[in-house]
């Protein structure tokens, strides 16, 4: 194991100096959606949502209707070519209900379903929504149900995303399913969902699923499976199980070590740029290279938990979450190898123990040995919640938000900036009062 990565009480590149601590909800809280650029949601086991300013932390509505923890959220603005502009909060419980995220108002309560319902995804340009369980259902804003799947899987769709041609992919256990959304025509009155492919690639229940960019999607698996795809032949790009550490420190005599935990290779979530796909390993953080086609950078233990969300944020820098409780913050840095290192392969030596092949021990040329490879380095570690960060919020102008299973929320903020808001807020307050004439 990988020693844990440390950082003094000196955090000179870590902005968040400041904290303000939200409290709400009494149950642990697993959600944040971003509503505009001041305000967020929060919802959680207690079946509440609460609205939140992000810049002063107020309370600005709580949303009490669920009798049942919320298992998904997500929002659903209105067209741009609609007069009333009215965004919507879609929640999902044991039943499925609509908020008005300006109001506070119930727009409406569905409870027909059958399953429970564990994502949700809005398609905008046709204005309807998706909800994924034991089956996948198509609605519209009104809350009408369009067409819906039969049974799928006992399992539930665990993710889904929108690609091109008006399909959607749904993750189910191992299996990725591609539907097609076709709407009313004239010769058919009634929307329709067909399956068109099933993907089975993957070896173990897939856990992620996100659009890279215009061309691909990533999915990650269990057993620590990264495959890419071409988002219009829903063909494989790449992939990758065998991460590597760019600059491992490898015992050769080390034995092969069989208590490693399954979980401790799981890819929880993913995030992505122009260049790269940041994968959130079981304990670790990788950084995979779209181009290469290789890991390019990890930190085995960024945290001493499973990593449950990640984020990457402008200046190259990326902020993870754990069941550890802690929030760090890291830089992407690019480092020169001026020298070939032997490159571990193989399962094991993902983790960095079992004995090295030989022949792979080689310098690696040409592409390995011109590379400029790139490190994490932690640059700031944020301790505040007492139990596990679910997830967070990064506003540009208002900080970083998080949420946890000790109930709290918590919005950290940017000490400089906030001090110079105050400071600016008193000498317009001294100007208004004409002290500060005075006072000169």
């Amino acid at each position: 194991k990988s020693p844990l990565q440390t950082i003094g009480e000196e955090q000179t590149q870590n902005p968040y100096t400041e904290l303000l601590v939200l409290k709400a909800h009494h149950d642990i809280v697993r959600f944040l959606v971003q509503l505009d650029d001041y305000r967020f949601a929060s919802a959680g086991d207690d079946g509440i949502v609460v609205i939140w300013n992000a810049q002063t932390g107020e309370k600005l509505l709580e949303l009490s209707g669920h009798t049942q923890k919320i298992t998904a959220i997500i929002t659903f603005p209105s067209l741009e070519s609609c007069e009333e502009k009215n965004q919507l909060i879609l929640t999902a419980s044991a039943d499925r209900t609509v908020w008005d995220c300006d109001t506070g108002r119930q727009v409406q309560r569905v409870s027909c379903f059958q399953s429970t319902v564990k994502c949700l995804t809005v398609l905008k340009r046709l204005d309807i929504w998706l909800s994924g369980g034991n089956d996948l259902c198509v609605w519209n804003r009104k809350l009408d149900l369009l067409c819906k799947t039969s049974h799928l899987s006992d399992t539930g769709i665990s993710a889904l995303v929108e690609i091109p041609k008006n399909c959607v992919i749904a993750a189910v256990g191992k299996e990725l399913i591609i539907f097609r959304l076709v709407a009313p025509t004239e010769g058919s009155l009634e929307w329709e969902i067909i399956e068109v492919k099933r993907l089975l690639d993957h070896q173990d229940n897939i856990l992620s699923l996100v659009n890279v960019n215009d061309k691909s999607f990533v999915t990650g698996s269990h057993v620590g499976e990264l495959i890419i795809w071409d988002v219009l032949d829903w063909t494989m790009q790449a992939y990758e199980r065998n991460f590597w550490d760019p600059s491992p420190q490898l015992d050769t005599q080390q034995e092969i070590k069989l208590c490693q935990k399954q979980n401790d290779i799981s890819i929880h979530h993913f995030t992505c740029d122009e260049e790269n796909v940041f994968a959130a390993v079981g304990r670790g953080l990788y950084v995979y290279n779209l181009q290469m086609k290789r890991v390019i950078a990890c930190q085995k233990t960024a945290h001493d938990s499973n990593v449950l969300h990640i984020a990457k944020l402008p200046n190259r820098q990326l902020i993870s979450c754990s069941e550890d409780g802690s929030v760090r913050i890291w830089e992407l840095r690019e480092k020169q190898q001026l020298t070939a290192e032997p490159v571990p392969t193989g399962f094991f030596n993902m983790w960095g123990f079992g004995r090295v092949n030989k022949q792979a021990s080689q310098p690696v040329k040409k592409q390995q040995e011109n590379a400029t490879l790139c490190s994490l380095e932690l640059i700031g570690d944020l301790i505040g919640h007492s139990s596990s960060v679910e997830m967070f919020l990064y506003f540009e102008d208002h900080g970083l938000v998080t949420c946890s299973a000790d109930h709290l929320i918590i919005l950290w903020k940017n000490g400089e900036r906030e001090s110079g808001l105050r400071s600016l807020k008193l000498f317009q307050k001294l100007e208004e009062n004409g002290d500060l004439y005075l006072a000169v």
